[in-house]
């Protein structure tokens, strides 16, 4: 099957620990707001906040998705998340594998 176009997102979060991220991810994903969350542990995160220069380990949550859920899952991480500020930023998937895209339309819940 050659590549399809689609409405499908990834979702990237950062989140103070691989547990959490992975804490995360189970809820979006038994919530229907994902299909699917990566948990990629082992970042390092240099960032301004308030004023100061951080430098902390972190974790980084790729999540799959659809582009009409996408305000739902950001309320909901938002809700979720320990961090006053959470990272939650959506990437458009202008093209991908057809079949995989159906299976992350067939893994979330059919829309806001």
């Amino acid at each position: 099957m050659s590549e399809a176009h689609t409405d499908a997102i990834l979702v990237l979060v950062t989140a103070p620990t691989a547990d959490k991220a992975a804490e995360l991810a189970r809820a979006l994903v038994e919530e229907g707001l994902a299909a699917c969350g990566n948990v990629v542990p082992g970042l390092r995160s240099i960032y301004r906040w308030e004023g100061k220069v951080h430098d902390e380990p972190e974790a980084l949550l790729v999540l799959k998705s659809r582009a009409p859920l996408f305000e739902a899952l950001r309320e909901r991480v938002v809700a979720l998340h320990p961090y006053e500020c959470p990272e939650v930023l959506r990437l458009d998937v202008a093209a991908g594998h057809a079949p995989y895209l159906q299976w992350i339309v067939d893994n979330v819940r059919a829309g806001p």
